[in-house]
């Protein structure tokens, strides 16, 4: 039986993160890109089904590489709202201990939702909390991740350097070295999938320098070499962090990573503000990749990431939301916007343009992923496709679609496709009940806060 074939046909705008013409449109086939069709051109066979365009902007699926899903349970707390990274950590920390499986699951299904309907068809999360009871976070994540049909890279984080030991962390929200090690390996076997078209992927997390032994990050980096799985962390995010790595390793942040054996192309990194110029240059050259977070360096204050200083050094640079706690939001549109705002006060409005910045949020994501098989419409890639109207008052006036997106503020797709299956039609997430879903979430949000 023949494939159907299905025509987006003549989009208003396209965005292809590679300078292919695509205004033609693009032909899905079992689930792939199979022609990227310039102006006027027409399918090389007929197709059985045809969307008009010619209202939507199309990008490729958004890709989000850095997130926190179960701290959309703690958003806009009162006592963290001005606070910065390490006292809103420890304010935090003892809220954060008392997470349920049945919440986590919660959060995850509301944060991935917010994502999928600011256009995000992958994230990477980011779970290092494994409290008495939560033994098996990740299992319920990936439940999620099916349910709601996106793709996910989910880390196995991990802190095993309590507050008793000089860390940040309480004691209840640490494990033991050999029980992280043992799960980490457990849930690659189980749920890794490798190759094109993979929809879950396990990468090793250790959460970050001030919440890990140097001994936990030498394992992790040595069971993914073994296992070929990917490595990320939390690194140069704050002046308070490299004052502590100083101080406990005498070594400043890069020197620190190379020296538990994470400097290497496996490695993606959140934030990567606090960098010198040696530095930049050892990441590019080692191939280690950097997820900018914008809205959660603003909001806490952080500084602003390098790009471009790191991208020309060979640096892969990507997005992230970061959790919903220092963000306040799962939008990675509105991300980007905010990654073109704050790049432009370092870099000027010359060089950080809209194309750059989406490419960041697609082909730049891909990258730290380590996935050549999304971020990019072009034949043979899978059809992740994020399609935007320009309908609203907001965008009235506008007249280059692609920088309305940014500009105007766009912040809902109106269609998402994931492997050529549509997941959002007109604004609404296929057979979730999201009213539903967000009293659900509220009244477990209160639950956690009040203990």
């Amino acid at each position: 039986m023949p494939a159907i074939r299905t025509w987006l046909k003549s989009p208003l705008a396209i965005f292809t993160a590679n300078d292919i013409d695509a205004r033609g449109g693009l032909v899905i086939e079992d689930g792939l890109i199979s022609e990227c069709l310039a102006l006027g051109q027409q399918p090389s066979t007929p197709c059985q089904h045809v969307f008009d365009a010619r209202e939507h902007v199309v990008l490729p699926g958004l890709i989000n590489t850095h997130h926190h899903f179960y701290q959309t349970l703690t958003r806009a707390w009162a006592p963290v709202v001005n606070q910065p990274l390490f006292p809103w950590l420890t304010t935090l920390y003892p809220v954060w201990a008392r997470l349920t499986a049945e919440q986590l699951a919660l959060a995850s299904r509301v944060a991935m939702a917010e994502l999928l309907l600011s256009g995000c068809t992958t994230a990477a999360d980011h779970h290092y909390l494994f409290p008495q009871g939560l033994d098996e976070a990740i299992d319920v994540q990936v439940e999620v991740v099916r349910e709601l049909g996106m793709r996910a890279m989910l880390t196995r984080g991990s802190m095993s350097l309590g507050q008793a030991e000089g860390g940040l962390p309480p004691q209840q929200t640490v494990q033991r070295g050999e029980v992280i090690l043992a799960d980490s390996q457990r849930l690659v076997q189980r749920y890794h999938e490798r190759g094109a078209g993979a929809q879950v992927q396990i990468a090793l997390a250790p959460c970050s320098p001030f919440s890990v032994t140097s001994e936990i990050m030498r394992a992790s980096a040595e069971l993914a070499a073994s296992l070929d799985v990917r490595l990320h962390t939390h690194l140069a995010e704050t002046l308070d962090e490299e004052a502590f790595c100083l101080r406990r390793f005498a070594l400043r942040t890069v020197d620190y990573l190379d020296s538990v054996g994470w400097l290497g192309p496996r490695t993606w990194l959140a934030h990567g503000i606090h960098f010198n110029e040696q530095e930049i240059t050892r990441l590019g050259a080692a191939g280690t990749g950097i997820c900018h977070c914008p809205t959660s360096n603003m909001r806490l204050a952080s500084g602003i990431c390098p790009s471009l200083e790191l991208e020309q050094a060979g640096a892969p640079l990507g997005l992230g939301v970061d959790g919903s706690a220092s963000n306040d939001a799962s939008n990675l549109l509105l991300e980007a916007r905010q990654a073109l705002y704050l790049q432009r006060l370092r870099y000027g409005a010359e060089q950080i343009t809209p194309h750059r910045v989406l490419g960041w949020a697609t082909r730049g994501s891909a990258q730290l992923l380590g996935r050549d098989d999304i971020g990019r419409l072009e034949v043979g890639k899978q059809a992740d496709l994020a399609l935007f109207r320009l309908d609203e008052l907001r965008f009235s006036g506008s007249h280059d679609p692609l920088a309305a997106l940014l500009l105007c503020a766009a912040d809902r797709a109106d269609r998402v496709m994931i492997g050529g299956q549509w997941r959002v039609i007109d604004g609404q997430i296929e057979g979730l009940d999201v009213q539903g879903l967000i009293a659900d979430h509220r009244q477990a949000a209160a639950r956690l806060i009040a203990g």
